[in-house]
């Protein structure tokens, strides 16, 4: 087994600190869009998980002695902002709009459980990181994508046509 190395590890981390805030933005965004329709509750428990998660992940870099990056997150709530423009310079929603959001979503949290099984095999060698937080995370995270994935099937069949029918699911592991 080689040695963990802890500026690649730092960056890792950091790179995964600055994407959940891009998601709890982004999910917060979508919570003025659907302020009372059928995805307001899960998107609200969604937004308080991925706030958990994030506390969780800043737990397990304060107890392995790295700092936050400012500029990533700094990069990130920019690249937030700019996200909300359309090809054509307006600030619109459409029907489009709510599909790529879901679509982003649920790619983000398969990304977001990989890193925390990342970070639990790296439990295995450093006894400070919180294994039994992490696989509740990882769970957590599959059910997110679960549902994320039929939001982003229902809007795409109600935006493009068609049925919102399954074809696998990425999540199983």
């Amino acid at each position: 087994m080689c040695a963990v190395d802890s500026d690649q590890l730092r960056i890792y981390c950091n790179d995964h600190l600055a994407a959940s805030a891009g998601g709890i933005g982004l999910v917060r965004r979508m919570l003025t869009h659907h302020g009372d329709d059928r995805w307001t509750r899960p998107l609200r428990e969604l937004h308080d998980e991925l706030r958990e998660e994030r506390a969780e992940l800043e737990r397990t870099m304060a107890v392995l002695g790295m700092r936050r990056s400012r500029v990533k997150q700094l990069v990130v709530r920019v690249a937030e902002r700019l996200s909300r423009l359309k090809p054509d310079g307006s600030l619109g929603r459409g029907p489009l709009s709510t599909v790529v959001e879901f679509e982003f979503l649920s790619g983000a949290v398969l990304l977001k459980r990989a890193g925390f099984e990342t970070l639990l095999g790296l439990s295995e060698v450093d006894r400070r990181i919180d294994a039994s937080a992490l696989e509740r995370l990882i769970d957590q995270a599959d059910r997110q994508h679960r549902w994320l994935a039929d939001a982003r099937r229902e809007h795409a069949a109600a935006t493009f046509g068609g049925r919102p029918e399954r074809q696998d699911d990425a999540s199983d592991t």
